[in-house]
């Protein structure tokens, strides 16, 4: 499949922003730097584009193959307008694939069918159309979520989990593949790997789904797995910690070889420790922490450089007692500093005007501010904002807020 070569990248964005002004649109002027020959900045905009349960994209199961490539298009034209330069499109929900995929089923997301072609391909074309609008795309996996719910008879016939319940683990009323045996870590690595071979993806983006959140009185029955697999370490934390930087590890080497040039990157719940349990940790009061609870040494993939950039979801507002924004971005900052990883802040635009969230949210300039804060942390090279249903409707004008504040130029995503 083709690709507009990158020095296009910033004429399409430019052609296309420089139509903005009509009336509900946002910063209307083209960039006064590049009218005067200066290259735009280079800062990550990003928007998550979610498809697990139809969070933002296909809108609804049963949709014309015609109407799904609309409604994707109009997600893509959403970023542009809004002055956004990267999409994170979630491309394997649930161990299945938005992409004719060799190693896994059609998501059920297309057709509401796992397995059912859905009579095009939505990754490509995605790729293909974000580069037209000189946008780039990152495609967003899930590396062992297998299904919302836990019976390995439900799946389609040909799907991986069902041929090899072994791989399994029923937990929280749902199925998951067990990062423990090395077969499934080998397996999810080549499934996720054929689009970043397919495909001229910009980065490929985790999130913060590696061992399952924690579930009251219920224990992640890997026995088996650790029985085989876990000898020589000091516990099976650290065995489960451990598995997850092999993957870690494994996935940034192979991406290298395959797409030189293809960024990893991972966006892990916000808090790593708290400093109350490491005194590396962050001044925080969180009830998880990726380190202890999802097995995600988080702090270390930065420190090693196993990855190209990371985007912690510091999904609170400025001053929450709990996991105060001010006091996380920073801690991040210092994380990153001199390692030459990238950092981005994950936003939550999904909190904006959402009546059940504190007050700071109500107000429209919350979202706003944290940008503002972030501009003292030389360390931090853009924001990614949850998610694109939000950031097309907009209900309480907090992403006009922040164009208006912040985006009035256009940025180039940093290499």
């Amino acid at each position: 499949m083709g690709r507009l070569p990158r020095r296009a990248f910033a004429t399409a964005a430019l052609a296309a922003l420089s139509g903005l002004g009509t009336a509900g649109d946002v910063a209307a002027s083209p960039d006064p730097a590049a009218r005067r020959g200066r290259a735009a900045p280079r800062a990550v905009r990003g928007m998550w584009l979610a498809t697990a349960s139809h969070r933002d994209w296909p809108s609804r199961t049963g949709l014309s193959p015609a109407r799904q490539r609309a409604e994707l298009l109009a997600h893509l034209d959403t970023a542009v307008r809004l002055r956004l330069n990267t999409v994170f499109f979630q491309v394997r929900p649930a161990a299945d694939a938005l992409w004719p995929s060799p190693y896994e089923p059609w998501s059920e997301y297309l057709t509401g069918v796992q397995g059912r072609n859905p009579g095009w391909d939505p990754l490509g074309t995605a790729v293909r159309e974000a580069h037209v609008r000189g946008l780039e795309l990152h495609a967003w996996f899930n590396p062992y979520r297998v299904s919302g719910q836990p019976d390995p008879g439900r799946l389609a016939a040909s799907h991986p989990a069902r041929v090899h319940p072994d791989w399994t683990v029923r937990y929280g009323g749902k199925l998951y593949y067990d990062p423990g045996l090395p077969a499934v870590r080998t397996f999810v690595r080549t499934a996720m790997l054929d689009a970043v071979r397919r495909y001229p993806v910009d980065g490929v983006h985790w999130d913060d789904y590696f061992y399952p959140y924690p579930v009251p009185g219920e224990v992640f029955d890997d026995d088996a797995a650790y029985a085989e697999h876990g000898t020589g370490f000091s516990s099976r934390a650290a065995w489960r910690r451990a598995n997850i930087d092999k993957l870690v590890r494994e996935t940034a080497a192979a991406i290298k070889k395959i797409r030189p040039g293809v960024r990893f990157g991972i966006s892990p719940f916000g808090v790593w420790r708290n400093a109350s349990t490491d005194p590396l940790g962050s001044p925080t009061r969180a009830g998880v922490e990726t380190y202890d609870d999802l097995y995600a040494d988080t702090r270390k993939w930065v420190k090693e450089g196993w990855i190209d950039y990371i985007c912690p979801q510091l999904y609170w507002n400025i001053g929450f007692a709990a996991a105060d924004y001010a006091k996380l971005l920073p801690w991040w900052a210092r994380v990153v500093r001199g390692t030459g990883v990238q950092l981005y802040a994950g936003e939550a635009l999904y909190k904006a005007g959402e009546p059940a969230q504190p007050a700071a949210w109500q107000d429209p300039a919350e979202l706003s501010r944290h940008l503002t804060l972030a501009a003292k942390y030389p360390e931090v090279k853009g924001h990614v904002f949850f998610a694109a249903r939000e950031a097309a409707a907009d209900r309480t004008g907090a992403m006009a807020r922040i164009v208006a504040d912040h985006y009035r130029q256009p940025a180039r995503p940093p290499r």
